[in-house]
């Protein structure tokens, strides 16, 4: 029989119950109480709290994101600790009552769609067991199979009015035990994947009216097009007007470019495209780094809000180009996409809103 150990989350005084055998983030999402997270694999350190009594099983914390020193002093990461008595702990709770809170569930999904949408980029498309109720830029945890126990997580692409058949999409990683060892290899349409979410806070703000940047490299495009379509094709109002800045190095690693070329057109007071190549000179695109052009489109971004996401080195250049550009780093948003060996060495701002 599993040992189940009473959980209470400081400063909001929440109790839960928590398994020995489950990390405290899975606990608590579950039970629909909102901690700070972002990797949920021990490697990015946005969960680190510190245990106020009981005891932890700190599980695999990187010993980057999670140093010594700090392991003695009580810190903790709740994404890969598990309880091993009951737990008192305080977590750095910055509450937004705007956004919604959906309580982290299982689920199964039935792949639907399996497609090479640019060099080494595939788009997959899921068919739920049961609708799926998320905020538009949050992700789920996919299950290796053949790999118990061991997740990879993605953004989901379609836009919350979408809860039964989510889209994902998913760069090669060489050597990558979820991109090479399966979504590459064997995957194939009408395969079955566990997958649970949804999982974090990098939303679309749909309270906010100011008009919005938003960076996207690589398969960060992702939770911004579920934003966009959301703003769009939902009927929230109360977004002001998209800029997407979409980079790429040439146009074979570009997807996607007809689809927000047609909401452009669609929605010419709400929304403009910008598509970039780096390293290629081409028609209807943008020449130079995402961040460049975006530099000599705007001579200043206040009184604007910003989205990020993308590759660690795209996402610290944005931030520079934004905040240089007058955008407080409370009105910035960001996520980046790490592979599992990149996490660990990963440099987060504490003044950055994930």
């Amino acid at each position: 029989m599993t040992t189940e150990y009473q959980v209470t989350i400081e400063p909001l005084g929440r109790e839960i119950t928590c398994r020995e055998d489950q990390t405290v983030l899975d606990a608590c999402l579950r039970a629909g109480v909102w901690i700070p997270h972002s990797c949920t694999h021990g490697t990015c350190a946005t969960c680190k709290a510190e245990v106020l009594d009981g005891e932890v099983e700190h599980g695999e914390a990187s010993s980057f994101a999670l140093m010594d020193f700090e392991r003695e002093e009580g810190k903790f990461l709740p994404c890969v600790a598990r309880p091993q008595s009951d737990l008192v702990f305080e977590a750095d709770v910055d509450i937004d009552e705007s956004i919604p809170v959906h309580p982290v569930e299982d689920y199964v999904g039935t792949l639907v769609e399996l497609a090479d949408v640019a060099l080494g980029t595939r788009r997959l498309a899921l068919e739920l067991d049961r609708d799926l109720r998320f905020n538009a830029g949050q992700y789920m945890s996919l299950a290796i199979p053949g790999h118990d126990g061991v997740t990879r997580t993605y953004s989901m692409a379609n836009p919350p009015g979408e809860p039964r058949r989510l889209e994902f999409q998913i760069r090669l990683t060489a050597g990558g035990l979820a991109t090479e060892g399966w979504v590459f290899q064997n995957l194939a349409v009408g395969d079955q994947v566990a997958l649970s979410g949804p999982y974090g806070r990098f939303v679309l703000r749909e309270d906010r009216g100011e008009p919005a940047v938003m960076i996207a490299g690589g398969t960060g495009l992702a939770p911004i097009a579920s934003m966009i379509q959301r703003a769009l094709l939902e009927g929230v109002d109360g977004v002001g007007h998209l800029y997407l800045y979409q980079g790429a190095r040439t146009q074979e690693w570009m997807y996607d470019v007809d689809r927000f070329r047609d909401l452009a057109e669609r929605f010419p007071d709400r929304f403009t495209y910008r598509p970039c190549l780096s390293e290629e000179v081409a028609e209807g695109f943008a020449h130079g780094l995402v961040t460049d052009v975006l530099n000599d489109d705007h001579e200043t971004l206040k009184g604007h809000v910003g989205y990020v996401c993308g590759p660690p080195a795209m996402v610290e250049a944005a931030l520079k180009t934004l905040m240089l550009k007058r955008l407080f780093p409370r009105d910035i948003f960001k996520e980046e996409f790490l592979d599992a060996s990149a996490g660990a060495t990963a440099v987060r701002s504490p003044l950055i809103k994930r």
